[in-house]
């Protein structure tokens, strides 16, 4: 018997409906089941829905005709059912055999019973059925849960890590994103079985971290677990406890970085950079005369570490490149003058210039009160930026008055001499000695080709 069933005034997709309405019609148990659930419940609209039924692979083609139907994951009873254009996955209620690879179940079993279906379940607020009328089926207590903001796993945790490694990443990232306590018991098992990581793909590991990090209760739960952490980032084992020795600092390295990333966005790429900023201390820590500890050339080891991560990760390009350039110049000045500004922007590009902010930005909050003046140095910054950008301000080749056919028209070859002098026009203009006016620049780039014969 379910321990709890309740009512929820939520509209479900008309696909959605349809569906359930439909497989109801033909003398079927359906319902929508797992996070689609517990994110009505917690009020926050579900990214997709997932529906569980009583009737088999081949009665759900029947019902919905061959047609409509896509047979994507039949040996585990999955049938993609395609409703007014919208695909919607279909999987009969099942019973998992047992895992011998922390993944996949040697086999299925179908059955006709919801409940045994349920109780294969991951976490009890994973747990849930809701059917088209708006009822919340729940047969092991994930209502309750919920409501306590509590994860537990269905039954013993032990099983159930053992079943999947993933689980315990997910458990992770559920509490990262929601706040969720983490069960004593099922805390417990996830260190304890954190070692079974190793034997997942880096692919999965990664699309959970990335979901992971951009939670908003991340910080806390990195420094609660972070053993299980280790296993597949093991950089990150000498940054907790390394003491900084500085007067600008009031964390340990692995402190400092979590304090780092309460403060910035929670985008993958701001939230992996101030990960991996400082990663590379420990190995570039030096004690000076005056007893104050150093980091020289931590940005460029660190950045060498972080790109070696995220390929290990298999991250996409896009994110490591940008990730590791964030890295790399999370110490760069940013000098709140209009010249440094136009630099900084020929540099990086707009976009990665405001991201370097917020990383900087995070950075800065997570040191001691002396550097605090800085926070306001990149206030005036960025004033000027948007400055520079609502002005439509010179700073790119794109941008200046002239183009390499003005140039060869002057007579200049194409090649390495004409790349220098519009170098060098564009330098002179981002250092204001130089206005970005077709007559000036033209002048100057004669008198520069004169004076290269």
């Amino acid at each position: 018997m379910p321990s709890e069933m309740i009512h929820v005034d939520h509209k479900l997709p008309e696909q959605i409906g349809t569906l359930l309405m439909k497989l109801s019609e033909h003398g079927y148990e359906a319902y929508v089941v797992g996070g689609a659930v517990r994110d009505i419940l917690i009020g926050k609209t579900p990214e997709d829905y997932d529906v569980a039924t009583s009737a088999m692979p081949e009665e759900v083609i029947s019902v919905f005709g061959e047609k409509h139907c896509h047979p994507t994951g039949i040996a585990h009873g999955t049938v993609t059912v395609v409703v007014e254009g919208v695909p919607v996955e279909v999987t009969t209620f099942r019973v998992d055999g047992d895992y011998m690879d922390s993944r996949h179940p040697e086999h299925v079993s179908f059955t006709r019973s919801l409940e045994e279906d349920i109780k294969r379940r991951d976490f009890t607020i994973n747990a849930l059925a809701l059917s088209a009328e708006g009822t919340v089926i729940d047969y092991c207590g994930g209502v309750k849960d919920l409501r306590s903001r509590l994860l537990r796993t269905v039954g013993d945790p032990e099983e159930r890590f053992a079943e999947d490694a993933l689980r315990i990443l997910r458990g992770l990232r559920f509490s990262s994103e929601h706040g969720f306590r983490i069960e004593k018991e099922t805390a417990r098992a996830m260190l304890d079985r954190k070692e079974s990581l190793s034997d997942l793909s880096v692919e999965r590991i990664w699309k959970e971290f990335s979901k992971l990090i951009c939670g908003t209760y991340c910080a806390s739960v990195m420094r609660r677990f972070f053993d299980i952490f280790t296993v597949f980032l093991p950089e990150i084992t000498p940054m907790k406890g390394f003491e900084q020795h500085n007067p600008h600092h009031i964390y340990d390295v692995w402190e400092h970085t979590l304090a780092a990333m309460t403060y910035v966005p929670q985008t993958l790429i701001l939230r992996a950079a101030v990960l991996f900023h400082d990663i590379g201390k420990p190995q570039c820590f030096e004690i000076g005369e005056d007893g104050i500890g150093h980091f020289r050339g931590h940005p460029k080891v660190s950045a060498a570490m972080a790109d070696e991560i995220l390929r290990r990760l298999k991250a996409d390009n896009e994110t490591r490149e940008t990730v590791v350039l964030l890295v790399k110049a999370h110490d760069v000045p940013l000098d709140p003058v209009m010249k440094s500004v136009r630099r900084r922007l020929a540099q990086y590009g707009e976009e990665r210039v405001r991201l370097l902010l917020e990383v900087k930005r995070a950075d800065i909050s997570a040191h001691s009160a002396k550097s605090a003046y800085r926070l306001s140095e990149l206030s005036r910054f960025e004033s000027l930026l948007d400055q520079a950008i609502r002005d439509q301000l010179c700073f790119s080749y794109s941008s200046m008055d002239i183009n390499g056919k003005d140039l060869i028209d002057l007579g200049i070859p194409s090649g390495v001499r004409l790349g220098s002098i519009k170098k060098q026009l564009l330098n002179e203009i981002i250092e204001g000695t130089l206005k970005n006016d077709k007559t000036a620049l033209l002048q100057r780039a004669q008198a520069l080709w004169e004076n290269c014969q």
